[in-house]
């Protein structure tokens, strides 16, 4: 089952203060934050796996650029169901660049970031998110950063199986 919430905030601030963090002034980058799949120690476990498996179908909608994340072993292993349906390779990035780098690369596009609770939450405080940042498993947030500093944020609900 998809769960789907929307919530707009505008934001006028937040261009300032993103620019300042290295994300360009005119970008409107779609971020989908996704939070690694359900792990036993640093891999995935059977819900993980399944919850992983289920993300291409979950996003198909989603024209995909990109797919970011931490040099992490849970994290790679989450993205990897992904990487396979859309044929895009896992850019990794250390998360202190991550919110910089995937707005820079693609301005315009629709990029994945798989990470973790205390960089996704720094990452959605970079690009201005409202709200909380993804933190449980299954959780997904589509952030789209529009124009003048308004962010507008879909809420996903990732079910494994």
């Amino acid at each position: 089952m998809i769960t789907r919430r929307l919530f707009l905030a505008a934001a006028p601030f937040a261009l300032a203060a993103c620019a300042s963090q290295g994300i360009p002034a005119g970008a409107r980058t779609t971020v989908i934050m996704v939070r690694h799949a359900d792990r036993a120690g640093e891999v995935l476990n059977s819900t993980g796996l399944a919850r992983a498996a289920a993300m291409p179908a979950l996003l198909e909608d989603y024209p995909l650029d990109a797919i970011y994340s931490p040099d992490i072993a849970r994290n790679l292993e989450t993205a990897a169901p992904l990487s396979e349906a859309t044929g895009l390779d896992v850019t990794i990035v250390p998360k202190e660049l991550a919110a910089a780098r995937m707005t820079r690369d693609f301005p315009e596009g629709t990029v994945i970031w798989i990470g973790n609770k205390g960089n996704l939450r720094s990452i959605w405080d970079e690009l201005g998110g409202p709200g909380s940042a993804p933190q449980e498993y299954g959780e997904v947030a589509v952030l789209e950063l529009l124009d003048n500093g308004a962010r507008r944020v879909t809420r996903l609900d990732l079910q494994a199986g």
